[in-house]
């Protein structure tokens, strides 16, 4: 480009602009060069680990649930709404951190009887088109949490559902029920369908599933016996829903007669799951 016969204004813009734009790209250069291989291969685990798709359910009372400890959950808020985060009753909060808070509003809250109170997070964006985190330290773990807020849309009630919740109630169930029959020995073979389809890949894949109309059976192979048991997500209108079930040594009993499922375990990386398809459905 001929730059001499520009006004002296124009040539003086035109420089800062050039000086900008080198200066940017010398930083990013310098930041690339910062940044070490194992550095770089952190970033992209987290990144993953904060982007990746979780379950999430909704519980009866209409809350938001997402599977403890799966991917990072991310909170959809609105200005002049209210997000309300619950944790698990009983559970003594230390410390709530947020990245930005300024534009965020953290406030406590409770709810239960005394001895198992649930502590609830009460978020409130000041405007919208905002992201930042939230780090929650309790008596019992750590969340870490994704917020974003919305001009119009916003998650009104958000919970949890914790593996190992589910993993302490069924051994009390077993506990009580050991000396209970064989699930489905009273039953006739004729009365059985064994028309499900088990797709994934597990360490515990069912070796069969079966419906006498009114429960289903999954059995697992005999070394799920003294493992935690995965989690049952059951598929209904669109949705993941958790319902009632219990194990009976290798077998898993769902209080539900089952058309679509999901089985899960593990968190991150080391997550397995298993998915169960009535024939025809």
């Amino acid at each position: 480009m001929n730059t001499s016969i520009l006004p002296y204004r124009a040539k003086l813009v035109l420089t800062l602009a050039c000086s900008l734009i080198a200066g940017t790209a010398l930083a990013s250069h310098a930041w690339a060069q910062d940044v070490s291989a194992n550095e770089r291969k952190g970033i992209d685990i987290s990144g993953k680990w904060r982007g990746t798709r979780g379950l999430v359910t909704r519980g009866d009372d209409g809350k938001v649930v997402f599977l403890y400890g799966e991917v990072q959950p991310s909170v959809v808020c609105s200005p002049l709404q209210v997000c309300d985060i619950e944790l698990q009753p009983g559970e003594v909060v230390r410390d709530v951190l947020v990245g930005d808070t300024v534009r965020w509003k953290v406030e406590p809250a409770t709810s239960g009887a005394a001895g198992g109170q649930a502590i609830h997070l009460i978020v409130k964006p000041s405007e919208p088109g905002l992201i930042t985190s939230m780090v929650v330290t309790t008596s019992r773990r750590t969340y870490h949490i994704q917020l974003k807020s919305h001009p119009t849309q916003y998650m009104a009630r958000v919970g949890f559902e914790y593996p190992e919740d589910v993993s302490a109630k069924l051994a009390d169930i077993n506990a009580r029920l050991e000396a209970s029959t064989i699930p489905g020995a009273n039953v006739t073979a004729e009365q059985l369908s064994f028309s499900y389809a088990i797709s994934g890949r597990a360490g515990w894949r069912p070796t069969r599933v079966y419906s006498d109309g009114q429960k289903t059976y999954i059995q697992f192979p005999r070394t799920i016996s003294g493992q935690d048991a995965p989690v049952l997500f059951v598929v209904s209108g669109g949705q993941n829903r958790i319902v009632n079930y219990r194990m009976k040594n290798d077998m898993m009993i769902v209080d539900y007669n089952v058309d679509r499922a999901v089985l899960v375990s593990g968190v991150g990386w080391k997550q397995e799951k298993v998915t169960i398809k009535r024939g025809g459905r």
